[in-house]
């Protein structure tokens, strides 16, 4: 018998230590940190407190990420609020970025409507075929020159096609940070921002 047979043996048997207690205060085995021979049931214990402190740790992750994404909803919220009470398309506007920078801690911010701006056609064709909100570097990216003079700081970007139906314009927002907007980032809550600003700017245009 080796020792997967014993493995097998055990498995099949759960009630083998039920029927014989004392091997379980005889059998001694290595201790996980240390060279030292521990009771087997001592070192159940200390698999179980390391089982424990990985729950722990992936619970505080979760609440970690749930209480971001409860920040993050009620920054939206609050742009939602400016956006409805905006009462023309300046103020909007102006609501954007106010909620952007000081709130989403956006420091370049630029947008365009093709109804109120001349942009060359591969770039409307561009933003019209993203279809969703696209976050990566800034380097080589052809929108990166609406940031103005900012252009040279912005490292990463989020591009947000505005429009559900149509796309009616986009929404660039740009970081100094290079890791800000990176490629795998979820982007719900873009989608959602290009939303709201496509549905305040359409009914003030």
């Amino acid at each position: 018998m080796d020792a997967k047979d014993v493995a097998q043996f055990l498995k099949s048997n759960p009630q083998f230590f039920d029927q014989n207690p004392q091997l379980l205060e005889s059998i001694y085995v290595p201790h996980p940190h240390g060279g030292r021979a521990i009771p087997l049931t001592e070192r159940q214990i200390v698999s179980l407190r390391e089982k424990v402190k990985l729950l722990e740790s992936k619970l505080g992750e979760f609440v970690r990420f749930g209480e971001d994404n409860d920040a993050i909803g009620e920054k939206v919220h609050r742009l939602s609020l400016a956006l409805l009470g905006s009462k023309d398309a300046a103020a909007a506007t102006q609501a954007l970025y106010f909620h952007l920078r000081e709130d989403f801690s956006v420091p370049h911010v630029a947008f365009k409507l093709w109804a109120n701006e001349e942009v060359p056609a591969e770039l409307r064709d561009k933003a019209e075929s993203m279809g969703a909100p696209q976050c990566g570097a800034a380097a080589g990216s052809p929108f990166l020159g609406w940031f103005g003079e900012g252009a040279d700081h912005v490292r990463s970007v989020a591009l947000i096609p505005l429009g559900q139906t149509r796309t009616m314009g986009l929404l660039a927002l740009g970081s100094e940070d290079p890791q800000r907007f990176f490629p795998e980032m979820g982007t719900l809550y873009l989608r959602r921002i290009g939303e709201l600003t496509a549905g305040a700017l359409a009914a003030r245009v």
